[in-house]
């Protein structure tokens, strides 16, 4: 691609204009941003502090004799680091083809969303590969592999609720924290909804013996597992090498589910699994920056979207990783 030969111009406007896009994206299972919750960083990297698990869980003396002082926390911080990273894309706008075609579509509007589409399905791709991550999560303290798979071939012995449960608390028994979250993709929580476990405890709390699958929602689901939050990822990327036919594959593996505990809060001491550092002194916004330069040249002006960001986990013992969840 050749240098940019004029200025490059901020495009706030087509930030505004793909806010449709955003939703979408919402829609269609992006799910990096909630499950890594974005940390606005004052650096691009730096160091910051996280305090052991073994000292949020240290109980105190708190009696207080009269004359004396009160007890006080005296928490040490371990050393961390966090690096961003720019990551972006462009989408050339050709001036024939835009003239040429305006009746039926707008070129800069089709390019934005295909640029912004391709920075999030990397940034989802990062995250997935971050969190259903069998290296990271290892031992029995970490991760258990399920015994019944949760599919259509074991509709009447998969135990999904023994096995959340299960994995609720692991979470606590090595961290002190209840999870808030499952992170499952749209194939497994398909799959979840014919299990014979999830309807009957659907029905058992009052929805009915006409109770569908198609009218379990996440939100259903959550309240069966008793968490706040069940995260369906539904995100999609080609699994074909360039040059192939596509071979559309979810981002987040059908071979894992995730309990955890992620961030609700700003506050970079709330223990969670991790989190997304942004840095935004070059312009970058989380989600994307517009900009545009004129490439003579090709006769085309170029719109790129980018945004600088680096993803960490925070606390491993704040996760449970399940496998074996389902082949098909």
């Amino acid at each position: 691609m050749p240098s940019p030969s004029s200025a490059v111009v901020g495009r706030n406007d087509l930030g505004d204009s793909v806010m449709e896009f955003d939703l979408a994206a919402n829609e269609g299972g992006f799910i990096a941003s909630r499950v890594l919750p974005i940390f606005d960083a004052p650096r691009a990297s730096g160091n910051f502090g996280i305090i052991p698990i073994e000292q949020l869980l240290q109980q105190r003396d708190v009696t207080r004799a009269p004359g004396s002082g009160y007890s006080r926390g005296n928490f040490t911080f371990e050393p961390a680091t966090y690096t961003t990273q720019e990551y972006g894309a462009e989408e050339p706008v050709d001036e024939n083809e835009a003239q040429n075609y305006a009746d039926y579509f707008d070129a800069e509007m089709v390019a934005a969303a295909r640029a912004r589409s391709a920075l999030l399905v990397a940034h989802e791709m990062r995250a997935a590969d971050l969190l259903f991550n069998a290296t990271t999560w290892n031992g029995a303290s970490l991760t258990t592999g399920i015994t019944n798979e949760w599919d259509v071939n074991h509709t009447s012995n998969a135990i999904p609720i023994d096995d959340v449960e299960g994995a609720v608390n692991k979470v606590y028994d090595g961290s002190g924290l209840w999870p808030n979250a499952l992170i499952i993709n749209r194939k497994v929580f398909r799959n979840l909804r014919n299990l014979d476990q999830i309807i009957e405890r659907i029905q058992s709390a009052g929805a009915g013996d006409a109770t569908k699958p198609s009218d379990i929602t996440a939100e259903m689901l959550a309240r069966v597992f008793d968490l706040k939050y069940v995260f369906v990822a539904g995100g999609t990327k080609n699994g074909a090498t360039e040059g192939q036919a596509a071979s559309p594959a979810q981002i987040w593996s059908s071979e894992y589910a995730m309990v955890c505990k992620v961030a609700e809060t700003n506050d970079l001491r709330e223990a969670c699994v991790g989190r997304t550092f942004h840095w935004s002194q070059d312009g970058s916004q989380p989600f994307g920056t517009f900009e545009e330069y004129d490439e003579p040249q090709t006769r085309s002006k170029v719109i790129r979207n980018r945004h600088q960001v680096g993803m960490k986990v925070l606390y491993v013992q704040a996760a449970h990783l399940l496998s074996n969840v389902t082949t098909l």
